[in-house]
């Protein structure tokens, strides 16, 4: 079977790795019953992970001819005498619309029908999301005739949940087990410290027994000795706890033995592991962004400002994810900085600018764990500078996100617990998410129930 390469502007590549079968197309009838048969369209469609009937139905539409595919025999029939050329070029078309991404042209994209009945495109490759033009015929039946999702990705959140109860047992496991070696310890030392009362009873009756039971050269050097070995004891008690464990004196200890500049290094190399840990620490970065302060602030702006010097040069967002990690700054800052960078100015209408923008944002959530929390945060706190007009559209902004699966259902429902009933649980900010996460709930009961 002859292949070619699957999109015109790839036709020249030689290494291209997706590759299609050429169309064979055959004419068949006479008179008003003429028919062309797309003899190979179930390899073709097999090869752009598209279904047969999208193909089919789009050559009809476009040309103004009744199309038909039987799934159970293959057969694609387009009424009407049509040339191979001709519905090679339509087959390209559809390649543009429906197969390949938007920004970086790779045809392993899928299709995904949001809650708002818009079909949008995933590339597995860059992860941008292209919005699909809705105008076009071919929406209304896909619309109608959803793709069969991919295995695995149907039951996604019922594994979530299983993982997350599966955790939860290992760790009620692990307490109950250090109860119980706890338990094993303490039975273990008690008999252990009854024995040695016993043996120093037993000591002692016999340094108080009678001349004709231990002769007097014997006993001296006994009660000597036992004395010496408790002085010996007291005196390494004493320089245990008196020795000074503070940084300067670590500090003091490794210059004695080491020179300055070895020195120096040793306690380099320690402060840039502390700070590394408390990099990586999400519970760390979330503190400090609640605790706020001049140092951050001063942070935030120089960040709000390199981001904002590079969305004006209209780079893509599949980019973004790399400019972001290559910042100064906590996952947090950055974050907030890249929020705040988009919606900077907005008062009103911000349903409008998180539409446009969700490519943005969705860049910056990646699979790495925290990084929902932390744009989480940042909506958090850009809503909670905003005056009470501003913060009734935090929902909406959430809505958009979550119907754009930029953020997940558990990590917004995990987020508004911990905030509502945290110490700023009065800020208005939760008040207007309420409705929002009442919603997220009823629609997670009701697809239980189903």
């Amino acid at each position: 079977m002859a292949l070619q390469n699957i999109g015109a502007s790839n036709s020249d590549d030689a290494f291209y790795r997706y590759k299609m079968p050429k169309m064979i197309t055959k004419i068949e009838g006479r008179g008003n019953g003429i028919k062309t048969n797309v003899v190979n369209m179930v390899d073709i469609a097999k090869a752009l992970a598209r279904p047969a009937s999208y193909t089919t139905k789009y050559f009809g539409n476009e040309l103004g001819a009744q199309s038909k595919f039987d799934e159970k025999t293959g057969i694609s029939l387009v009424n009407g005498a049509h040339d191979t050329v001709k519905l090679a070029g339509l087959l390209e078309n559809f390649i543009k619309k429906y197969v390949q991404c938007y920004s970086c042209g790779n045809p392993e994209t899928e299709i995904i029908i949001t809650k708002t009945q818009m079909i949008i495109l995933k590339c597995a490759a860059c992860g941008y999301l292209s919005d699909v033009d809705m105008r076009d015929k071919l929406t209304t039946f896909i619309l109608k005739c959803p793709p069969e999702p991919k295995k695995g990705s149907k039951d996604k959140k019922a594994m979530r949940r299983a993982e997350k109860e599966r955790l939860k047992e290992g760790e009620a496991a692990d307490e109950e087990q250090k109860k119980h070696i706890k338990k094993e310890t303490t039975k273990k030392k008690a008999p252990s410290s009854s024995k040695d009362n016993a043996k120093s009873t037993s000591s002692k009756k016999k340094g108080n027994g009678s001349d004709e039971d231990h002769s007097p050269t014997r006993s001296v050097p006994d009660d000597i000795e036992h004395a010496i070995a408790e002085d010996e004891d007291d005196d390494d008690d004493d320089v245990q706890w008196q020795t000074d464990t503070s940084l300067e004196a670590a500090k003091l200890r490794i210059q004695e033995q080491l020179s300055n500049v070895t020195a120096d290094m040793v306690m380099l190399s320690t402060d840039e592991e502390k700070a590394k840990s408390a990099k990586k620490s999400p519970e760390r970065e979330v503190k400090v962004h609640e605790n706020g302060g001049s140092k951050g602030n001063g942070v935030e702006e120089r960040l709000i400002h390199e981001i904002k010097a590079y969305l004006k040069k209209g780079s893509a967002p599949s980019q973004l994810k790399s400019f972001l990690s290559s910042l100064s700054g906590t996952s947090q800052e950055v974050t907030d900085a890249l929020f705040a960078a988009l919606f900077e100015g907005v008062e009103k209408g911000f349903l409008k600018e998180a539409t446009k923008k969700k490519n943005y944002l969705a860049a910056a959530t990646t699979e790495e764990e925290g990084s929902q929390i932390n744009m989480l945060h940042a909506i958090e706190s850009f809503f909670g500078k905003l005056g009470p007009e501003g913060t009734k559209e935090v929902a909406l902004v959430l809505k958009v996100l979550y119907d754009n699966d930029v953020l997940e259902e558990e990590r917004i429902l995990g987020w508004y617990q911990k905030g509502a009933n945290g110490s700023n649980k009065n800020c208005g900010v939760w008040k207007h998410v309420k409705p929002f996460v009442e919603w997220l709930e009823n629609a997670e009961s009701e697809s239980e129930e189903e």
